[in-house]
């Protein structure tokens, strides 16, 4: 993987990529997560290798880039997202009618009370090959509140105990649609969705297939392991179901660590594009009665290992 490795000015605390007669400013957010991108204008990403090559570095660095101000359209926010591959629809979030894969993630007082954003999660982690990434905008956001947290988990997988480390190594996971978005709908429509949807089997630790980190792999769509239940981890009756559920929760709760994290607050026509495989995110649900609109454009990815 080629890495970026920009200079640093230690008395801004911002470092500065040079592409051609351009300076994109990459202004790191955290120490472990994230960096706003100064000084670049999607619109053109979308339509320039060698800018977009250099976006993809950063992405594989920074795991979610930020970006404001970018009044681009929506077949441009369509075409950057192509860039990195196909885009994905979702089967229960409606999508833009003249744009396919551009979802419509909108909020307001007529809205359905569920409520799947507002928990640590891996975007659709229910399919077998979950999304590569996001590209997500800001259309309309609530005045104060609605803000967005991404947690790294590779770094939550880097500084487990080592003893849990072992103890996870090999073990896979059940991922569920129907326990999720499904748990809302009438049991037909929720058995219709799961044999649409089977459930999904992953590695609890998987490999980043570009960058080779280890990733924690567990989230709010993990309903349990399949491969816990073997004389090493299970002396009595109680020691399977319930011994596996507490190691689960205790590995979903690390993405709850704020040394993990970086939170973002949206303005109109700021955008965040974000690596799913390595990332979770929780949409903070604390604006209501205002209205917050998204758009994200979401990417197809391959199978995990």
């Amino acid at each position: 993987m080629h890495t970026v490795a920009p200079s640093t000015s230690e008395r801004e605390g911002v470092s500065s990529l040079r592409v051609g007669p351009d300076s994109i400013e990459v202004v790191p957010l955290t120490a472990t997560i994230g960096a706003e991108l100064r000084h670049v204008g999607l619109a053109r990403v979308s339509r320039d290798a060698a800018l977009f090559s250099q976006i993809k570095d950063l992405l594989l660095q920074y795991k979610v880039l930020f970006f404001r101000d970018q009044d681009i359209t929506r077949a441009e926010h369509v075409a950057l997202a192509e860039r990195f591959g196909p885009l994905e629809d979702h089967p229960v979030a409606g999508s833009d009618p003249e744009h396919p894969g551009l979802v419509r993630i909108y909020k307001d007082l007529a809205s359905k009370p569920e409520h799947y954003e507002n928990a640590f999660h891996c975007d659709a982690t229910w399919r077998t090959a979950p999304p590569m990434g996001s590209l997500l905008r800001c259309v309309e956001t609530p005045p104060v509140g609605g803000d967005t947290i991404w947690v790294n988990m590779a770094e939550a997988y880097r500084r487990l105990p080592e003893h849990v480390k072992q103890r996870i190594a090999g073990l896979r996971a059940r991922h569920s649609i129907e326990a999720s978005f499904g748990a809302a709908m009438p049991a037909e429509q929720r058995r219709a969705l799961h044999e649409r949807f089977p459930d999904a089997e992953h590695p609890v630790v998987r490999t980043h297939p570009e960058t080779g980190e280890q990733v924690l792999f567990v989230n709010a769509f993990t309903t349990h392991f399949v491969n816990f239940h073997t004389p090493e981890n299970v002396r009595f009756g109680h020691d399977y179901a319930p011994g596996a559920s507490e190691l689960l929760n205790y590995l979903v709760r690390q993405a709850s660590v704020p040394e993990y994290q970086v939170r973002w607050r949206w303005t109109k026509n700021s955008f965040a594009l974000w690596d799913n495989r390595s990332t979770q995110h929780y949409a903070v649900q604390d604006y209501w009665p205002a209205v917050r609109k998204m758009e994200r454009a979401g990417i197809v990815g391959t199978p995990t290992f």
